[in-house]
This record gives C-alpha cells, sequence and structure tokens, in this order.
C-alpha cells in the first residue's frame, strides 16, 4: 500500500519524479488491493493532488523551454494519423 500519510511529503514540496512515482504506487494499490472505501478515497484525493502537481510541474518546464528557446521553438503539437 502507499505510504502512511504521517511519512508523505506534501504534494506542494514533490519533484515531478517523486510525483509521478507516487502516482504510480496510489494506481497500483487502487487496481490491485481492496480497501476499505474511506482509504481507497483517500488514496484517490492524493491521486489527483498527484495529477495536478505533474501537470504544473511540466507546465512550468514547458514555459521554461519556451522561454529560453525564444521563438525559435515549435510549439508543441500532437501528431495526427
Amino acid at each position: 500500500m502507499a505510504k502512511s500519510k504521517s511519512t508523505q511529503k506534501p504534494v506542494e514540496e514533490l519533484t515531478y519524479e517523486e510525483a509521478l512515482a507516487e502516482l504510480e504506487s496510489v494506481v497500483d494499490t487502487l487496481e490491485s488491493e481492496q480497501n476499505p472505501l474511506e482509504d481507497s478515497m483517500k488514496l484517490y484525493e492524493r491521486g489527483q493532488a498527484l495529477v495536478a502537481r505533474c501537470g504544473e510541474l511540466l507546465e512550468a518546464a514547458q514555459l521554461k523551454v519556451q522561454k529560453l528557446a525564444g521563438e525559435s521553438a515549435a510549439p508543441f503539437e500532437e501528431e495526427l494519423e
């Protein structure tokens, strides 16, 4: 199971790698273990916070890359197949 709340770092202090690893652990726990509903809800809430943290960090990294590259950087686009 994921770390107990007392040993968890606040989400806003996690690096991208730490947040992603913990999110993967939360997903694995929710998928593989039978938890009481209350525990599952807490895990789900933590997972949502981790998703938001990862998104914030990725957005900040993208803005930094765009700033460093100036106008020479091509925008990120999805390839259409």
